[in-house]
Order: structure tokens, then C-alpha cells, then sequence
């Protein structure tokens, strides 16, 4: 016997501008390039990455939406035009701060407000995201190469202040690993699953085809508590499954954890218990202990518009 299940009609959504959205970050929230004395742990991790590019290592950069959020947007472009950064990794909240900021120089709305009202995430402007997608992946294009190219060659008036946009100019992979339903452009009408599907998988090999080369590099994870420990792992083991079935193996590598969870002064060393709370923060588990065991990993507590700034600046030497 069939079953016939039931399935949401999307037509029945109102979606507004975001003319009408109160936002509650601007612009504004962009810092200038402005010198912090580097944290030893910091130094050392920009060392690390410094070393790794001379011997044509990744330097991969992995992120959660606060880090778009935080305003250290220039840090991160500098390092990819000096071609210290070689990918970075995103979750979709990334590319939807990135893409309003570029386009209208303003972000994020009150979850309490607009769940309440019945409009949380279901603004217009930003639904053009589900169309830049499913007409890139049209062109073999990625998930993060479609949305950068776009804001690239648009009209923008914040463009160069967006790290997808910049990264496509400067030649830079940015590979998006999306969940779907985790974010607001799912809501829309125009969304397409499998477009977005088949784009975050592009992304994803890219990923892997890029931390094939991360041996004597660096590989950092800012304020991604799931996602980013999650992909990189099986990145990882399809990586070394393919490496040892040609005989070969991967160099060891360092792992760089930014994030505000209190740690162990050597969390490599000192691995969380099942009793632990901790040890359902996967970046520590995942990104600090397993699977570095023939490398190094540098954990650092806090804010990302501390950590960002202090690993330019022991990178770069600072501003002039």
C-alpha cells in the first residue's frame, strides 16, 4: 500500500524587501587593519603557516557565521592577497552576512522579533542567493565560486569588503558545506535542494583536493563548533584513504582552534572524558587530538576580533 505523505506548500509564503527589516548589524562593524600583539600560541600558528606557504603548503582558514559577524573581514582578505590563506571553508550562514553585507552594507535580524511575527528569513533580496546557486551550478560551479563570482561582477556598493567576492577575485577556493534547512534561503520558494546539493558537494571535493596538500601546513578552525570539525574529518579520511592505496602518505600538519570554550593548556594531551561536557565540543576531539596524532595543535580562547587580528599581525609583521 502507498502512503501519501504531506508536503509544505511554499507558495503560501510572504516574503518582504529588506527595506522593511530592522538589521541589527551594519557596515560599521568592519574594523580598519589595526596592529594586536600576537598571543605566543598565535605566533607560533602564524609561523606555521608562514613555513608551510614557502613549501607550497595549504593554509586553510575554516569558519562559522560569527567570524562575518565579528567584522575582521579585512584581516582575512590582506591574507588572502598576500596568499597566506589558500581556501577557506564556510557554512551557509556565512555566505548570507557576506552577501547582504556586499549588497546593502547591513545584516543579521532579531530571531525573537521575526519568529514571532512570522517572518524570520524570508526577505527578498536575499532569496537571489537560490538563483545565483542553481545558475552556477549549471556552469560545474561551487557553491562559494558562484556567490563570489556574482558579488564580484555586480554592482554592489560593499563588494570589495566581502571575503566571497574577494576570494574569487584573488583566486582563492571558498567551499560552503551547507545542511539543508539549516538556513534561511531554505525557506524561500525558489530554493533548489538538489542544485544546492550538488554545488556544497563540488565544494567539498574541492575541500579535500586542497587539504591533500595541507602536509607542513596549517588548517584553522574559528568558531565552528560542528560543521567545520565534521567536514574536515571526512575530508580527511578520504584523503589518506587514497594516499595509502597509492602507497604514499600525509605529512604531518598543525590544527589551529580559535573559539571561546575553556580548554586544557595542552588539549592534545589531555583528552576529554565522556563525563566531560567539553567532549561533545568536537573541535577538540576532532580538530585537537584524533586526527593529529603525527602532528601538532594550537588551541586559543577568544573572540575572534582578538584572535583574527593577532594572527595578522604576527603573520604580515603588521601595517606599516
Amino acid at each position: 500500500m502507498s502512503v501519501i505523505y504531506q508536503k509544505f506548500d511554499c507558495a503560501r509564503l510572504r516574503l518582504k524587501s529588506l527595506d522593511e527589516r530592522e538589521h541589527d548589524l551594519d557596515i560599521s562593524v568592519i574594523k580598519p587593519l589595526q596592529n594586536r600583539s600576537p598571543r605566543p600560541k598565535l605566533a607560533d600558528a602564524a609561523d606555521i603557516a608562514l613555513q608551510g606557504r614557502k613549501n607550497n603548503g595549504s593554509v586553510i582558514f575554516m569558519m562559522g557565521g560569527h567570524v562575518i559577524r565579528s567584522g575582521v573581514q579585512n584581516y582575512l582578505i590582506d591574507l588572502m592577497q598576500r596568499k597566506i590563506i589558500t581556501c577557506m571553508v564556510m557554512n551557509g550562514a556565512c555566505i548570507i552576512h557576506d552577501f547582504e553585507l556586499a549588497m546593502i552594507g547591513k545584516t543579521t535580524e532579531s530571531v525573537e522579533k521575526y519568529i514571532k511575527e512570522g517572518q524570520f528569513g524570508l526577505w527578498q533580496e536575499t532569496g537571489r542567493i537560490n538563483d545565483i546557486v542553481a545558475a552556477g551550478i549549471k556552469k560545474s560551479m561551487g557553491l562559494g565560486e558562484s556567490v563570489g563570482r556574482f558579488i564580484w561582477e555586480s554592482d554592489f556598493p560593499y563588494k570589495q569588503l566581502s571575503l566571497l567576492g574577494m576570494a574569487w577575485h584573488c583566486g582563492v577556493p571558498v567551499s560552503v558545506s551547507v545542511g539543508i534547512g539549516s538556513d534561511i534561503i531554505h525557506e524561500h520558494p525558489n530554493f533548489d535542494g538538489a542544485a544546492f546539493g550538488a554545488a556544497s558537494h563540488l565544494d567539498f571535493l574541492r575541500f579535500a583536493a586542497e587539504l591533500e596538500n595541507i602536509g607542513g601546513g596549517l588548517l584553522a578552525n574559528f568558531g565552528s563548533a560542528v560543521a567545520a570539525p565534521e567536514v574536515f574529518l571526512k575530508a580527511l579520511a578520504m584523503v589518506k584513504n587514497a594516499l595509502k592505496n597509492e602507497g604514499r602518505a600525509l605529512k604531518g600538519f598543525t590544527t589551529l582552534v580559535c573559539d571561546l570554550v575553556p580548554l586544557p593548556e595542552n588539549p592534545q594531551a589531555n583528552p576529554p572524558s565522556k563525563s566531560d561536557y567539553r567532549y561533545y565540543f568536537r573541535p577538540w576531539k576532532t580538530m585537537l587530538v584524533r586526527t593529529v596524532s603525527d602532528g601538532r595543535s594550537i588551541y586559543v580562547q577568544g573572540p575572534h576580533v582578538e584572535t583574527i587580528p593577532e594572527f595578522w599581525t604576527a603573520a604580515v609583521g603588521g601595517t606599516p
